[in-house]
């Protein structure tokens, strides 16, 4: 599946008082990696939103192996996991600087109808925009 990566430098507002990176601040470099992703596939969050289609998280799993500091350049790798269906699935790498990793982390977002705000099936035009 395709694979995308975006670096990020860590901004000392993500941190905590022991200088690393808030657990919580991991779930955003996931969602900024996914919307990179999308993003080079051609699919844009607004794009989706303006079409009435919502894509919210109903999962998110994140392992955490080893910190990463302020200022550090973290680079996050971001994998489609499977052809979305009423889902979409991303599976995702963080590695710091020297390439050892940091966190591994997946997510599971649901398509929904804006107006409805019920589940559907992924539209065509995204698929076809990511290659299946």
């Amino acid at each position: 599946m395709k694979i995308d990566e975006i670096q990020i430098r860590v901004r000392y507002g993500e941190t905590d008082q022991m200088g690393v990176v808030y657990h919580g601040n991991y779930a955003l470099y996931l969602e900024m990696g996914r919307i990179e992703w999308l993003r080079k596939q051609g699919v844009s969050y607004k794009s989706m939103e303006e079409n009435g289609v919502m894509l919210p998280v109903v999962s998110l799993n994140v392992n955490y192996k080893k910190s990463a500091g302020y200022d550090d350049v973290i680079n996050v790798k971001t994998q489609l996991k499977n052809k979305p269906t009423a889902k979409i699935e991303f599976d995702y790498e963080i590695t710091n600087e020297k390439g050892e990793l940091l966190t591994t982390a997946s997510t599971t977002l649901v398509f929904m109808d804006k107006k409805s705000n019920r589940p559907m099936r992924v539209p065509e035009y995204i698929l076809k925009a990511i290659g299946f």
